[in-house]
């Protein structure tokens, strides 16, 4: 079953439908609200804040209260509530709250419950606890709107503080031949992951801009970095010799980066996990680091639903569906403009 752009109904299953899937994006009609739409609409309710989930344009906006300022940094002054984790909210006949999904600083997963029917968009998500964001929590509903961007079984994401530490020991080594090790990561989420397993003893930190700003928003909600300086066009990278440069994935390769010489390049992202796309980036080397479930994640959080029904969204659908449908559960694919943070990292 694939659903696109008109809404969806189970009647033939005697079952309510809570959401409707929609050319503007995930509607629920109880409550006259969209879900992380991608079109202009009255009422937003968003799972985080990456730009393909919180979108401008909206007339009113509803979030975490932990994802409202890096909202507000990126889209401006917004009409924005905030709700707490586990808070519940009464919109139209609707019954919403907001649970932790693990996916950035706010993420949450949005559950919807109409006439005793449950029903929980995830957003995007992870089951490991990265130490910096909300860890994951399972939420029991009816039908289970679930990415899976990588949902392949090659996809396995090393733990994290493996991770850490592969970084830091591929850090001490270029800083000891005397080379900068410039590292792309997404400016929030996987950047923010990274800094948090840095060991400052090795050398000087800096950040992109664009990275450096959102670790300012979320230095000033009380989350704890390693102290970090802003690159800008006054910095000398001679004063700063073995450093440690965290690059938004868009400045590698330019003429931002070009000026820490000699360097050592790296990526982090799910993708790495994948031998082509790492020749495709000409780095050095690559951090398995995702910000989404890898295989074996996806499926933990669909058990511990405990839905029978499961729409699947951007990824790898078509193979993730039918893994389910073997699985016993009824599973659907919805189409839909989410997808543009680790996708663009590709």
């Amino acid at each position: 079953m694939v659903f696109g752009d008109w809404w969806v109904t189970f009647d033939s299953m005697a079952r309510r439908s809570v959401l409707r899937f929609t050319n503007k994006g995930i509607y629920c009609p109880a409550g006259d609200f969209y879900i992380d739409p991608w079109r202009s609409v009255e009422r937003a309710l968003i799972t985080h804040g990456h730009a393909d989930h919180a979108r401008p344009g909206m007339a009113r906006y509803l979030a975490s209260e932990t994802a409202m300022p890096v909202m507000r940094h990126r889209l401006g002054e917004i009409n924005i509530k905030t709700v707490a984790y586990g808070e519940a909210r009464r919109i139209g006949d609707a019954n919403v709250s907001f649970h932790p999904a693990g996916h950035v600083p706010g993420s949450a997963q949005i559950r919807v419950e109409v006439g005793g029917e449950v029903w929980v968009v995830s957003g995007d998500y992870k089951v490991v606890d990265d130490g910096v964001s909300e860890p994951f929590e399972p939420v029991k509903c009816d039908t289970f709107i679930t990415e899976c961007t990588f949902g392949l079984p090659v996809f396995k994401w090393d733990e994290p503080g493996q991770v850490a530490r592969d970084v830091n020991a591929w850090w001490a080594k270029n800083a000891s031949e005397g080379r900068f090790s410039i590292c792309g990561a997404y400016s929030l989420g996987k950047a923010q992951r990274i800094l948090a397993g840095l060991d400052p003893s090795i050398g000087p930190i800096l950040t992109h801009g664009a990275i450096e700003n959102t670790n300012e928003v979320l230095r000033a909600q009380g989350f704890q970095f390693p102290q970090t300086i802003r690159v800008t066009e006054e910095t000398n990278p001679k004063d700063h010799k073995g450093a440690f440069v965290l690059a938004s994935p868009a400045a590698m390769g330019t003429a931002w980066s070009g000026r820490f010489r000699p360097a050592s390049t790296a990526f982090a992202s799910g993708w790495m996990a994948l031998r082509g796309v790492r020749r495709r980036r000409a780095a050095d080397r690559g951090f398995v680091m995702s910000d989404h479930a890898d295989w074996d994640g996806l499926n933990t959080a669909i058990k511990a639903t405990g839905a029978e029904r499961v729409f699947v969204t951007h990824g790898y659908t078509s193979v993730f569906r039918r893994w389910l449908e073997e699985q016993g559960f009824d599973a659907g694919i919805v189409e839909t403009e989410f997808g543009a943070d680790e996708e663009a990292d590709a």
